[in-house]
């Protein structure tokens, strides 16, 4: 193996944000299983050493492709693509006028204790958020980097307060 291969090219992938996450799944078993250190722990310490790099590789690897949003960055940076998360917070006003309005919603919500009406929040913004990946696939396999960074740091605001919903739903159901 290639210590210098991209992500996709460890996995034996195609370079694209629609993934088989199951393949994705048994590609690292198969190839963690390979690499594992406890496999190599009757070697010398340089191979331990090596194949403890190679583990860690694997799971940084896997780790970047199973996530939707870590895997888009990942596609726009081998673009060439930088995504600028820490200096470019400009969004769209419309989308940061509905998220303002969610997020008092989701305030309200959880001030009044309504379950139901944090649940039905958290269906909405899930379907926008499917709605938001299937966009940022067409952006990215449409050549768009542009459109695709700013929909990453869209999807990055959304599933921050979906997290925030799922937490405060925990919270309010024990």
């Amino acid at each position: 193996m290639d210590f210098n291969q991209d992500c996709f090219a460890l996995f034996g992938l195609p370079r694209r944000q629609e993934l088989d996450t199951l393949r994705l799944e048994a590609l690292y078993r198969d190839l963690q299983a390979r690499v594992h250190p406890d496999k190599h722990a009757h070697l010398s310490p340089a191979e331990q050493r090596q194949a403890m790099q190679w583990a860690t590789r694997v799971n940084e690897a896997y780790l970047t492709l199973k996530d939707p949003l870590r895997r888009a960055r990942y596609l726009l940076e081998l673009a060439g693509h930088d995504v600028r998360l820490e200096t470019n917070t400009a969004m769209p006003a419309a989308f940061l006028m509905a998220q303002m309005e969610l997020r008092e919603a989701v305030a309200a919500a959880k001030a009044g204790r309504d379950i139901d009406a944090l649940d039905a929040l958290q269906r909405r913004l899930e379907k926008e958020i499917r709605a938001e990946h299937a966009s940022l696939q067409a952006a990215l396999e449409g050549g768009d980097p542009a459109r695709a960074g700013e929909l990453v740091r869209q999807l990055m605001f959304q599933e921050k307060l979906l997290h925030e919903i799922g937490d405060a739903l925990e919270v309010l159901e024990t």
